[in-house]
């Protein structure tokens, strides 16, 4: 008798563990967003900096397709914006739709990324 009250009290409680996990991953995913936008670049250097120029924003994923241009970024909206993230890129030297890297950035990048500015 014991030990079957043992074992309910085990069930239960990894029962109510797993539903405050369940509850908490359904509101970070009301907060994520995806964002897909034109980036300017050429090669694996240019798709590492972007990236990477992304998450330091605070994107949580961030994949740059060199053949069309395109980047995608998930992030938590309560965390950073995509403006911030926009800003971010075209810092590091890349243009992209809302925002024009500067002549001093885009000169710094290495001369295989030196890609033809947007306008």
């Amino acid at each position: 008798m014991k030990f079957s009250v043992i074992v309910m009290s085990i069930f239960l409680a990894f029962q109510s563990c797993s539903q405050k996990t369940t509850s908490g991953s359904t509101t970070a995913s009301v907060n994520e967003m995806t964002e897909t936008f034109q980036v300017a670049g050429n090669c694996n250097m240019c798709k590492k900096t972007i990236e990477g120029a992304s998450k330091q924003a605070g994107a949580s994923y961030a994949n740059w397709d060199k053949e069309n241009d395109k980047l995608t970024v998930k992030f938590d909206k309560t965390k950073t914006t995509l403006d911030a993230i926009q800003k971010s890129i075209a810092k590091y030297g890349y243009d992209n739709v809302k925002y024009k890297a500067t002549k001093a950035a885009y000169d710094e990048l290495p001369a295989c990324c030196h890609y033809d500015r947007m306008e």
